[in-house]
């Protein structure tokens, strides 16, 4: 840790410039690529890894220019609240894929009795939820000339907002396993191999970008467990190593195993609950094949 040199800082310590352009060049080169790739694809639910991606690239930009000027509390703040929050649309992201998941490969397009619409809703809502509250949470510990009490307030509630969210993690962690399993032994018991090999590849995929959402939370957690006097926070090497490498990561795996390309001979687009779904016989009757009314009603809502 390197002594700060600037007598009015915000910082408690001199932070990497480089360290930060680094991650600023990665963060963007990732969000270019998902922009194409959502371009290519034409799918409107990819724009959310996208905007995923342009924040943490947003957060690197505050954090250069932050370091470049010590002194500016809101170019501090705008970094300190994105760091904490921007990750959670690759979250928010992971939970709409995985309802396309349920929708192409579960029985009767359900999983333990839920539609795959209704994956998407609820874990996105509950995903917002713990969004709001990490939002609140964060602006309230970083507010100007705020006492001791009112930042441990803020990041007591970031902390619940964070232990909410790792929840819902568990929860949908849980939800997948039992898909795994089925399609895994479905896949063992047909001869429909290559159809439910995709299902296992997007699986492991969703499972991988979960733990590493999973180890930051973690992180965040430990950090700042001891509150204010935590010196976590002065040792930058734990916040790059568990924290933006960890997204970065992320978001670097669905840009080679988008799911549009993985899926690419499955629909992504999830016509609503209010719809009717009509069965196409197929030579198995184990194995029924479901296609929407092509109607102009039919849009990519979730």
């Amino acid at each position: 840790m390197e002594t700060i040199t600037h007598p009015h800082s915000m910082w408690q310590f001199s932070p990497s410039l480089a360290a930060s352009i680094v991650f600023l060049m990665l963060f963007f080169l990732t969000t270019v690529a998902h922009l194409i790739q959502a371009q290519l694809y034409r799918k409107w639910y990819c724009l959310v890894i996208v905007m995923s991606g342009i924040l943490q690239t947003g957060t690197y930009a505050f954090r250069t220019a932050s370091i470049q000027n010590p002194e500016s509390y809101n170019l501090y703040a705008a970094w300190f609240v994105l760091i904490l929050v921007a990750p959670l649309l690759t979250n928010a992201f992971v939970y709409m894929v995985f309802g396309r998941i349920v929708w192409n490969f579960s029985e009767n397009r359900k999983l333990c009795g839920i539609r795959a619409q209704h994956f998407s809703l609820l874990f996105v809502f509950l995903d917002v939820v713990a969004f709001i509250v990490q939002v609140l949470g964060a602006a309230k510990a970083v507010t100007k000339d705020a006492s001791q009490d009112v930042m441990y307030q803020g990041l007591h509630i970031y902390m619940g907002g964070v232990g909410i969210q790792l929840l819902f993690i568990l929860v949908f962690s849980f939800l997948g396993s039992i898909l795994f399993y089925f399609a895994r032994k479905a896949g063992l018991q047909t001869d429909r191999k290559d159809h439910f090999r995709v299902c296992l590849t997007m699986l492991w995929v969703q499972g991988a970008c979960l733990f590493l959402i999973a180890l930051r939370i973690v992180f965040r957690l430990c950090e700042y467990s001891q509150g204010l006097d935590s010196t976590i926070p002065l040792h930058e090497t734990y916040q790059y190593c568990l924290d933006s490498l960890p997204m970065f990561l992320a978001l670097l795996l669905l840009n080679f195993m988008h799911p549009d390309r993985i899926m690419c001979s499955y629909p992504t687009r999830i016509p609503s609950t209010s719809k009717s779904f009509h069965v196409k016989p197929s030579a198995s009757p184990r194995h029924e094949t479901w296609s929407a009314p092509a109607t102009s009603h039919e849009l990519d809502l979730y």
